[in-house]
């Protein structure tokens, strides 16, 4: 049933390789690019912002329950045509936003979120496989075309949805002809049908993983960072609008947020190997993103400064704990127990974020109490980062 691709022709290896970039454009655009259009969204269908903030949680809990289901795929049809079928869910969730359909929209963003979870756990399987020798490139490359479509797409949608009436329905569901492309480029990869990478495959969670400190340290990092980050993902553009930046604007600093996210990929990777443990390094990062948070509530005016900040900030520190989850572990097999707990534990926390801004929102008809509770997570963020970054390991037995 499985084959092995056999060597590669330089064209073959070059099609491959747009096919994997092509992929990770996909991963974010599609779920980030709605914030700078939210407003638009509850004019049109009378939403609550706590409704509103559910587009943004529905992609995470997605990403936390349908993980599993990734390997499960690839180990009946092959890694090919599992990201195939990834590809085919996002696009089909893009294109039901073009249908005036509250039930559709949430749907519609379920839909994707599955098929961005599939992505996720499959894509570092066939770098691994294909490119053995290159993983941290094509990890990084593959994470920058993510930030920098994600970040330029956020940019842009508002715009392009202003541009001759054509409406925040069209604009977000244009994203959809890059999926398309993504496919015919996917296309000759069909004629595999490779299994993941063994070790890549998350076997079932050891108990005496969950009943560990430091593995509940380096979980509680991802999770309260993701927590923070995906309420920025969702809301950030409204709160800088409350500050008194114009909604174009607003927009392309959502973009820039996204975008620093993946700058610390390229700074940080040399400095890890020179450091003995993290703690400062992560403690640091996490405390500058809640003064970040501060600063967008008693220094608005510095808007894209403290945008820019958190962005960075936000994506040095969800790089830090997942390479806690190799540095922490022995082994790949306990590796994969950690990341199979921080990935689902993390996610269902940050799916708490947006909905629960939303509600405070409503509450207090500010965004001051968000930002106050991003805060804070920053803070938490700084604890556990302290704790993790130590340079200790999980029990061998685990």
């Amino acid at each position: 049933m499985y084959s092995t691709p056999t060597k590669r022709t330089a064209f073959s290896s070059i099609i491959l390789i747009l096919g994997v970039f092509f992929i990770a454009v996909n991963l974010r655009a599609p779920v980030t690019g709605i914030a700078p259009v939210l407003e638009s969204i509850i004019a049109s269908f009378s939403l609550s912002p706590s409704q509103a903030g559910m587009l943004t949680t529905l992609p995470l809990l997605a990403f936390a329950l349908a993980s599993p289901l990734a390997n499960l795929l690839a180990k009946k049809l092959g890694l090919e045509i599992t990201l195939f079928i990834a590809l085919l869910l996002i696009g089909t969730g893009l294109a039901s936003r073009l249908i005036p359909s509250v039930p559709l929209l949430y749907l519609g963003t379920a839909v994707i979120g599955v098929g961005i979870a599939i992505g996720n756990v499959l894509l570092p399987s066939l770098i691994k496989r294909d490119f053995p020798h290159k993983v941290a490139v094509m990890t990084s490359a593959y994470v920058l075309a993510m930030a920098i479509f994600g970040g330029a797409y956020s940019a842009i949608v508002l715009p392009l949805s202003e541009w001759h009436d054509m409406g925040w329905q069209l604009a977000l569901a244009s994203y959809g002809l890059f999926t398309l492309l993504s496919i015919v480029l996917w296309l000759p990869q069909l004629k595999y049908h490779t299994m993941p990478a063994k070790e890549l495959s998350p076997p079932p969670v050891q108990a005496n993983v969950w009943k560990q400190s430091l593995a509940w340290q380096i979980t509680l990092l991802l999770g309260l960072n993701s927590f923070f980050t995906y309420i920025m993902v969702a809301w950030l553009p409204s709160i800088l609008i409350e500050g008194g930046v114009s909604p174009v604007k607003a927009g392309a600093m959502q973009g820039a947020f996204q975008a620093a996210s993946a700058v610390p990929g390229i700074v940080l990777i040399p400095l890890l190997a020179r450091l003995k443990d993290q703690r400062v390094l992560t403690s640091s990062l996490a405390l500058i993103g809640a003064l970040c948070s501060f600063g967008l509530l008693f220094m608005p005016e510095l808007a894209l400064f403290w945008s820019i900040t958190l962005g960075f900030c936000s994506g040095a520190c969800f790089i830090l704990g997942l390479s806690f989850v190799s540095l922490r572990t022995h082994n790949s097999r306990q590796a994969a127990s950690l990341s199979a707990m921080a990935q689902c534990i993390g996610y269902l926390i940050a799916a708490t974020g947006p909905m629960l801004a939303g509600a405070l929102h409503t509450q207090f008809n500010s965004w001051a109490p968000t930002l106050w509770l991003c805060a804070i997570a920053s803070l938490g963020c700084a604890l556990f980062g302290y704790l993790g970054g130590r340079n200790i390991t999980l029990k061998q037995d685990a």
